[in-house]
């Protein structure tokens, strides 16, 4: 029997993500269909008779927007919300800001997905030439992490944003859980794929088959050691479910111009 519940969330639609651009560390609100997604989240945890006890988000917007519009659907606007750069999505360097189909179109579909899904491929870095590079760098809200600012990441690879991760599940968010609160856990799509690489053992090679749907909550039933009982369920309508995993791996084909 499960002695803990654990729930995982991809943050709702954020306006990069409908125009199929790499958004990373840039900030970006949820789009109008990302609030309706986090609120139908927040509905259906509910209907499920759902309760948390702490929320943990990354320090992006969608990741504290999503949040905040579940607790208000369920009724659970006082439940502590704790924040992380560690909860961050992984930081595409030198991609951000560009088009998935596009980058596809003009490096292959195969390079554009060892970018996107692949455990340890790094893609090119982040330098102060790129458009984006003031506006995430000289962010306050990077002043107050618990590493100094010249040493974030330029660039991650899958296996950097579990380096990065591990230390604040293992020493924040683990020892909660184990204290007996439900814990949802507001992120990112890798974010997110990185720890249930961790959890659930996912080799090296196989993470890059799992794909994670924009405002899906998963559930994981864990055991005394927070180790799964059973497989991760990704809760909701089933066939929305596998069109909307459909549409996210989609968007790394080449498509001209991009749509």
């Amino acid at each position: 029997m499960p002695e803990h519940r654990l729930f995982l969330l991809r943050h709702g639609e954020g306006a990069w993500n409908k125009e199929n651009r790499f958004c990373s560390w840039v900030d970006q609100k949820l789009s109008e269909d990302g609030v309706k997604e986090a609120q139908e989240c927040g509905r259906l945890l509910k209907e499920m008779g759902c309760q948390f006890d702490m929320v943990f988000t990354s320090i992006l917007s969608r990741s504290v927007q999503t949040a905040w519009q579940v607790l208000e659907v369920m009724g659970l606007e006082w439940v502590p919300v704790v924040k992380s750069w560690r909860l961050n999505e992984r930081h595409y360097g030198a991609l951000i800001g560009l088009n998935r189909a596009e980058m596809a179109l003009n490096h292959g579909e195969e390079r554009v997905k060892l970018w996107r899904r692949s455990y340890d491929v790094t893609p090119p870095p982040i330098d102060e030439s790129h458009p984006f590079f003031t506006e995430i760098y000289n962010d306050r809200r990077y002043n107050s992490c618990d590493i100094p600012k010249e040493n974030l990441p330029r660039a991650e690879s899958l296996k950097d944003v579990l380096d990065r991760l591990l230390p604040y599940w293992d020493n924040i968010i683990a020892p909660e859980i184990k204290r007996g609160k439900t814990v949802l856990l507001s992120a990112h799509g890798n974010s997110c794929r990185a720890l249930l690489k961790h959890l659930e053992g996912i080799s090296d090679s196989d993470i890059a088959g799992v794909t994670l749907p924009t405002g899906v909550p998963i559930l994981l039933e864990l055991d005394g050691d927070l180790r799964p009982v059973k497989p991760r369920q990704l809760l909701g309508d089933q066939a929305k479910i596998q069109a909307a995993i459909k549409k996210v791996e989609d968007q790394g084909k080449a498509k001209p111009g991009g749509k």
